[in-house]
């Protein structure tokens, strides 16, 4: 598992022992990338939510293609101490703050602190439909507005509802046993209306 592009690019990050950590894979990682690249240009100045943050991956990506700066939440301990050695070994410390606490818990204390975030990785242990839940807090929350791409990751067989609170898929990419599904908020969601990213073509 590696840092694909930016400045940490070819990084190798630590890997969990836990079996409960499922880090995104690469190819589907840099997959990923390559359409958030086209969604949404550079991520410069770009502020990023990753939830279920497992090693830390996506939101470390983020950070050495050059996001200003990230939150990271898990609940369990050994994740939330591998995504802080992750930090410390790309160099991204001063710009990461991890959150060890159950996802909404986590969510409601940062509606009190941190503004709209630019984009959200959602990656949930799958079939526990936690994506939904995290979802649908979010879509009532100030912590998106219409200019957040918001990314679910979840099983190929797994197919996350269209519509979801405020919020509304607008593609889907299917990469073996994974799937990932882009919600952006509709009008009037969140805390202020920016200008929507256009879905790339497949």
């Amino acid at each position: 598992m590696r840092i694909i592009s930016g400045s940490a690019r070819g990084r190798r990050l630590f890997t969990p022992k836990d079996r409960r950590i499922r880090p995104t894979a690469d190819r589907v990682k840099e997959s990923l990338f390559n359409i958030l690249t086209v969604l949404m240009g550079n991520f410069s100045c770009r502020r990023v939510l990753d939830v279920f943050a497992g090693t830390g991956n996506l939101g470390i990506e983020a950070l050495s293609r050059g996001a200003e700066a990230a939150v990271f939440i898990d609940e369990n301990r050994g994740a939330a101490s591998l995504v802080k050695k992750n930090l410390d070994l790309t160099g991204f410390a001063d710009k990461g703050k991890v959150l060890h606490q159950e996802a909404l818990s986590a969510l409601k204390s940062l509606v009190k602190s941190e503004g709209p975030f630019d984009l959200v990785f959602l990656d949930p242990p799958y079939r526990e439909g936690l994506s939904e839940k995290v979802l649908g807090f979010l879509a009532a929350s100030e912590l998106i507005d219409e200019s957040t791409v918001i990314v679910a990751e979840t099983a190929a067989r797994e197919e996350l509802p269209g519509e979801c609170g405020g919020l509304r898929a607008f593609d889907r990419r299917v990469y073996g046993d994974t799937a990932l599904t882009f919600f952006h908020a509709t009008e009037g969601t969140g805390s202020r209306s920016k200008a929507r990213p256009e879905p790339p073509q497949p």
